[in-house]
């Protein structure tokens, strides 16, 4: 080792000459910059895309929302008024089984009352839900009783929530009969009803249990069990129907994916149509199939809340004179009966045509609601992740002619 030249890695040290570090030199690592303003720009731009549709969506959500309220209570109510007077009417000779009958009906109505002669009692509708969420709102705070299941829930909790519904509708019973009064009563022969009417009403049939028989208006213990079996019923097959609905089309949608696709199409971010539609048709479909199976016990149950109430209410045969209310049932049972006898099978459909008109009318707000949310979604930003270009300036260059990245897991680091 002495005397001779001193060599590192066959370079002699001593004798070659020193190299300057260019970046024109292929053998030096070249340093990314501290960041990618384009990247970074693109980033940004993709946040503000994405919290913008959020915005949309929400404010989709709350116009839909409040479309479906106005469909069901709103526009829908001359149509539930229709129909309940026509399922009182037990003396009447046109049953109204098509919505195409009722026409003529309303044109005199309205052209001897006023315009808002259908719309009476909706108040009172409202007065009677409020009091049904709040109840069933304070009970589950009081009680072990669950607000929400789903189909994962235990059958025990399924029954406790079941039950809790059931109360909800037993202190709601009263005040439901007075609603109804409120809803069918004609305006010519009675006054108008105040706000808080349904409350009073509803406290005073509450405490008029020893109400004599001979007045024929029937005690409260009497209607709680046709009215809760009635409520439960609806609520459970809307249940059902609802899910059957989603399911039906979330399926449809999986078959019509490419599975090639299946991964991407998962994570993607659903539209505003996709989110929204399926749930407001799956609603439209489980109160429709509701509303038509359970109509004929719906009739008897309003005729066991009018009867005794010495209410008169339009005649729906003709639309121009007013009829009182004269039932004399003993029960659910017993108006059964009656029904069959004097009136056959299709006296339990009287005014399903105002059904029909109603949902026809819901139908047309949901075809309106669909169009909307399509253009919604055309037009809202749904931005897409961009893969970043390879930046051959971030790797080492390992020499002429090799791809920047390509080997840069199976290179070692220096």
């Amino acid at each position: 080792m002495m005397g001779s030249e001193l060599r590192f890695s066959g370079v002699d040290r001593q004798h070659s000459p020193r190299r300057p570090q260019t970046f024109s030199d292929p053998n030096v690592i070249r340093r990314a910059p501290p960041y990618d303003v384009s990247s970074q720009a693109e980033i940004l731009m993709n946040t503000q895309k994405k919290q913008q549709n959020e915005q949309l969506q929400r404010f989709a959500g709350l116009g839909v929302g409040l479309a479906s309220v106005l469909a069901e209570n709103v526009l829908s109510h001359p149509c539930i008024v229709l129909r309940r007077q026509c399922q009182v009417h037990h003396q009447s000779m046109n049953y109204h089984l098509t919505p195409f009958t009722l026409v003529p009906v309303i044109w005199r109505i309205q052209t001897s009352q006023s315009m808002t002669c259908l719309w009476k009692g909706i108040g009172s509708v409202f007065i009677v839900r409020g009091i049904g969420l709040a109840s069933e709102g304070v009970l589950a705070e009081f009680t072990p009783f669950p607000k929400e299941v789903s189909r994962h829930s235990s059958l025990k909790k399924m029954a406790q929530h079941l039950l809790l519904k059931g109360l909800s509708l037993i202190i709601t019973v009263p005040f439901a009969a007075a609603s109804l009064v409120e809803t069918v009563q004609s305006d010519i022969a009675s006054e108008r009803p105040g706000i808080f009417d349904c409350l009073k009403e509803g406290l005073a049939r509450l405490v008029g249990v020893g109400t004599p028989h001979t007045t024929r208006i029937l005690p409260i213990w009497k209607l709680v069990v046709p009215s809760v079996f009635l409520g439960l019923t609806h609520y459970i097959t809307m249940a059902i129907a609802q899910y059957t609905a989603l399911h039906t089309m979330k399926t449809e949608k999986e078959e019509e994916m490419d599975p090639r696709h299946e991964d991407q199409l998962q994570h993607a971010q659903r539209s505003i149509y996709e989110t929204y539609f399926p749930e407001l048709l799956a609603s439209f479909t489980a109160n429709l199939v509701a509303d038509v199976m359970l109509f004929p016990l719906e009739t008897m149950v309003n005729r066991l809340f009018m009867q005794g109430t010495r209410t008169i209410i339009d005649n729906t045969d003709n639309g121009l004179e007013v009829v009182p209310i004269t039932t004399a049932y003993d029960g659910l049972f017993d108006c059964f009966k009656h029904i069959v006898k004097e009136e056959g099978f299709f006296g339990f459909y009287k005014g399903f045509g105002a059904l029909c008109l109603q949902y026809m009318l819901h139908a047309t707000i949901l075809k309106l609601s669909s169009i909307l949310l399509e253009n919604i979604a055309g037009h809202s930003p749904n931005p897409q992740p961009k893969s970043r270009p390879e930046d051959p300036n971030r790797y080492q260059e390992l020499g002429a002619g090799e791809v920047p990245g390509a080997q840069r897991s199976a290179s070692p680091r220096y």
